[in-house]
């Protein structure tokens, strides 16, 4: 008998992170993601130390997410990978290879935006979990990107806002450095934040015009506030840490929800679902959901799996696009920044 299910291998390799994942029509059969401890040492992502991990993790990656899933790599019905936005050498890997795989198995090739796919990874299909109905409304946070996103259906989207300058995730790791957290600092943040008083500090909210966002002045206004009360006390951090978190995270979020608000408002749609890495804070997850009873909008928010980087969210989009057989040829190639 002839089995008639789509398989789907998809490669994430726009950052730090490689993630390969199988999927079987909008089932999620394997997730597997390489992490690279090197970072931490530096503070940060270094590019070109990224992009040789990529290199070494990509078919152990691979092969684990195959047999997790249970198939060959000659049942798979078509290649997704990330073709953008992110770092041009991690990129390349992911490219390189799923353009090798889908040349050798003769099955086609599918380039997904890396934004696009934390937007549909919602449409993942979990039993716990119910899809938004378009339109609805996307707010796609990470350390890279701030939007509000008109999602009108799987390919039609329109940006409401987005970020001027620094994105909300730069201002969570920018605060983290400045408290001396290792990288990466916003999961600890956010544990800190669970403990102390939000109002303990006022920061003002920086006032950007329509929908879109600005998080430079924040940063610099938290960096200027701990150097001056370290002055007058160099325990401060230390005294105050629990509060400072908790406070720097009541204005982020204050700030996301503001502009969410202002977006419902506008376009009349109260669906609203999450996305990206800086979704995975508990304090944003909180405040979207109390938000369901408070403002009468219906919530959607991800699997912690499916909101930072990872493969399952490109291989959805790579379903959906299969079906419309929105395929790339082999000159496609890979974008450090690339379109919505």
């Amino acid at each position: 008998m002839t089995d008639t299910n789509t398989y789907i291998l998809a490669i994430e390799s726009s950052c730090d992170d490689t993630g390969a994942a199988v999927l079987c029509n909008d089932t999620v059969l394997s997730n597997e993601v390489a992490k690279q401890e090197i970072h931490e040492i530096y503070g940060g992502v270094i590019p070109e130390l990224a992009s040789r991990a990529h290199q070494q993790n990509i078919v152990p990656v691979i092969d684990v997410a195959l047999k997790k899933a249970g198939i060959t790599k000659n049942q798979l019905s078509a290649i997704a990978f990330t073709q953008g936005p992110g770092l041009m050498g991690s990129l390349l890997v992911g490219s390189s290879f799923a353009k090798s795989l889908s040349m050798a198995l003769n099955i086609p090739l599918i380039a997904v935006n890396h934004m696009h796919a934390h937007i549909l990874a919602h449409f993942i299909d979990e039993e716990s979990y119910s899809k938004p109905e378009f339109p609805f409304l996307a707010l796609t946070i990470s350390g890279g990107h701030t939007q509000i996103v008109k999602v009108i259906s799987f390919f039609e989207m329109e940006i409401l806002g987005e970020t001027t300058d620094d994105a909300v995730g730069e201002a969570f790791d920018k605060t983290a450095k400045i408290l001396g957290f290792p990288y990466p600092g916003g999961p600890l943040i956010d544990k800190h934040a669970a403990l102390g008083n939000p109002k303990a500090f006022a920061f003002t909210k920086p006032k950007v015009p329509g929908l879109n966002f600005s998080f430079s002045g924040l940063k610099t206004q938290i960096m200027y506030f701990i150097q001056k009360n370290q002055k007058e006390n160099p325990d401060f951090i230390q005294e105050n840490l629990n509060d400072i978190c908790a406070s720097v995270q009541n204005t982020i979020i204050t700030i996301l929800l503001d502009k969410l608000k202002m977006a419902v408002e506008e376009t009349g749609i109260h669906q609203v679902a999450i996305g990206g890495g800086v979704s995975a804070n508990s304090g944003i997850r909180k405040t979207l959901k109390e938000a369901e009873t408070k403002y009468g909008w219906k919530t959607f928010i991800p699997k912690f799996e499916y909101t930072t980087d990872n493969a399952a969210m490109i291989g959805i989009v790579g379903y959906y696009k299969f079906l419309e057989k929105h395929f790339s040829n082999q000159e496609v190639v890979s974008k450090a920044r690339i379109p919505f």
